[in-house]
């Protein structure tokens, strides 16, 4: 009988803005933002994102956002790197393809999100699931929003797909 493992599953949480967001966004969109957050999931000791490029994965803290704002932990899970590397390949030729980004609504955040959930049953925290619509709520949001729909984050890393 096999031996089931237990793995840690954790969220890194990052502010792109490096703190501009928590200084400008009340005089910009009269709304506090605390963060313009990029997540990505940490399993295996490694950290797995999804950006312009796709996804990508990591050692933890690796990108060049450096380390992360915040960790939140999630749990376990016993998914086994083998399986969870299936699965994110898969994501990562339908799904998640770096061709399907977008920055309000097909983004890193919810690649994490899904993933989490996957993994754990849980989500990742809804202050960063939120950040779309709050600023999307905004007068300023919508008339910017023609501009940051054509962008991307690409934090770095190594693309995942196959290996032929």
């Amino acid at each position: 009988m096999d031996q089931i493992h237990s793995h840690p599953v954790k969220v890194y949480i990052y502010d792109i803005s490096k703190g501009m967001a928590r200084q400008l966004s009340y005089a910009m969109l009269g709304k506090q933002l605390d963060g313009i957050w990029h997540t990505a999931i940490v399993i295996h000791g490694t950290e797995y994102f999804f950006g312009g490029q796709g996804i990508s994965s990591c050692s933890p803290g690796g990108t060049i956002l450096g380390e992360p704002d915040s960790i939140v932990d999630l749990g376990s899970t016993e998914v086994s790197s083998e399986i969870f590397l299936e699965y994110v390949v898969a994501l990562g030729e339908s799904t998640y393809r770096g061709d399907k980004y977008n920055l309000f609504e097909h983004n890193c955040n919810t690649f994490s999100n899904e993933v989490a959930q996957f993994l754990t049953g849980k989500k990742i925290p809804s202050y960063v699931t939120d950040l779309p619509s709050e600023v999307l709520s905004t007068p300023f949001g919508q008339a910017l929003r023609p501009i940051l729909d054509s962008m991307a984050v690409n934090p770095g890393g190594s693309s995942i797909n196959r290996q032929q």
